[in-house]
């Protein structure tokens, strides 16, 4: 039985027709057969893998390419990324989908990790709604959903590492998508959902709260023959419980600035706010060797996190909150040379975790600013090979720049540029 269902699986129609016709259904076991084939005729499976080379500037550097390096090594192979994908779609007798389930998971060096796990149904009538619940990437921006086997570079910026960690999280989304190829908002889409909120850095939830996160977009348009425009807003209203009396916040005491500390036994139970917006837009222009596009991103909000970083907590905090503003953008410059298998690129994204203060503020003396408050910048450059549809050459180098300080270790930029070169086997 299984040689036969494999043998099912990988025939092309007219090979499968004719097995099919071999299949005695009126027995139990070919009423399975058939019943499997008809079943597995709608998966898909696919799946890449990224092995790669860095060489970074220092020893022991930190880095959000991958991870930071280990105190003695300025050199690493390691499999960036290997993931396994399985799609299960269902259609009606009209041929729309009524049902999708996805299972995806990321296997490395570093051990399994389960990467999406969801189920969405399909409102057939009227070809407008689906809803969607699971473990799935939140609908926020447009970096953050683009697939890491279609990203020209390496990995996503550092604002979006850090806020959305792991992109993914628990939740529910309803969607507004006309699939109708005359309906006049066909290109239009609307995502509302609520999550947990923690992500995948937790375990589990540990509060009541949830995250709200809604994104309008519109879908890619044509403009004449050469220009293809898309673009959207997003927000996300969350926040997690305050578990001690202790918040500080950025404020100006004494021409000084620096944090403030609210410890007000009414700050027990409320709730540490996290607030995100954002804006994106892509427009790409055709011409003889493929398109040349130019796509930006900004977001700016409000995040609540700890003194040592702007990470959302994983677990419930027992210390001290800490409350700043927010803003950051992503510049994407994408180019084809020759043909649309040669592609060059530039990336440019800054993420400013404290716009209360500058680099200058840091480290004055009567002010209790520290590292989590700089800046950073990272302007990359590379190129991309897409050698065929299943395996693609990628070099990157990223040029990466913190504001100057007065603490000891941020008094001039640190040394902590990063070349990878990389290769992804996808199927």
């Amino acid at each position: 039985m299984l040689f036969i269902v494999l043998v099912l699986l990988a025939a092309t129609r007219a090979e499968s027709q004719f097995l099919m016709d071999m299949i005695d259904t009126s027995k139990d076991v070919g009423k399975s057969l058939f019943s499997m084939y008809k079943s597995y005729n709608h998966i898909r499976i696919s799946g890449y893998i990224q092995p790669q080379f860095q060489l970074a500037a220092t020893k022991g550097q930190s880095s959000y390419d991958g991870g930071d390096f280990p105190a003695h090594v300025n050199n690493r192979f390691s499999l960036r990324r290997g993931r396994l994908r399985f799609d299960y779609a269902r259609y009606n007798k009209d041929n729309h989908p009524v049902l999708q389930f996805v299972f995806q998971f990321d296997g490395t060096e570093r051990g399994v990790f389960i990467r999406d796990f969801w189920g969405r149904v399909f409102e057939s009538r009227w070809q407008l709604f689906s809803f969607t619940a699971g473990m799935f990437a939140r609908p926020f921006g447009y970096e953050l959903n683009l697939g890491s086997p279609d990203r020209e570079s390496p990995e996503r910026g550092r604002m979006s590492q850090i806020l959305m960690k792991t992109e993914r999280d628990l939740g529910a989304m309803v969607s507004f998508e006309p699939r109708r190829a005359d309906n006049a908002l066909r290109h239009f889409k609307l995502d509302l959902g609520i999550f947990n909120g923690p992500g995948l850095a937790a375990t589990s939830d540990y509060d009541s709260y949830k995250d709200i996160i809604a994104r309008a977009s519109l879908k890619p348009v044509h403009i004449g023959n050469r220009f293809i425009i898309s673009g959207g807003l997003s927000y996300l209203n969350g926040g997690f419980l305050q578990n001690t009396r202790y918040i500080y916040r950025t404020a100006a005491t004494g021409g000084i600035k620096t944090y403030v500390l609210d410890s007000s036994l009414g700050n027990i139970d409320t709730k540490a706010p996290r607030k995100y917006s954002g804006a994106d837009v892509q427009i790409k222009f055709k011409h003889n060797a493929g398109f040349t596009e130019l796509r930006a991103e900004y977001w700016f909000g409000t995040q609540t996190a700890v003194a040592a970083t702007t990470e959302t907590p994983a677990s419930l905090l027992n210390e001290p909150s800490y409350t700043r503003k927010f803003n950051g953008a992503f510049f994407y410059l994408l180019h084809n040379i020759f043909n649309t298998r040669h592609q060059l690129g530039v990336k440019y994204d800054w993420y400013d975790p404290n716009t209360g203060v500058t680099g200058k503020d840091i480290g004055k003396q009567g002010t209790n600013l520290n590292s989590t408050d700089i800046k950073y910048n990272t302007l990359g450059f590379g190129y991309n090979y897409y050698i065929n549809e299943n395996l693609r050459l990628l070099l990157w180098y990223e040029i990466l720049t913190n504001e100057k300080t007065g603490l000891t270790a941020y008094q001039s930029d640190l040394k902590d540029n990063l070349l990878t070169c990389r290769l992804q086997f996808r199927f």
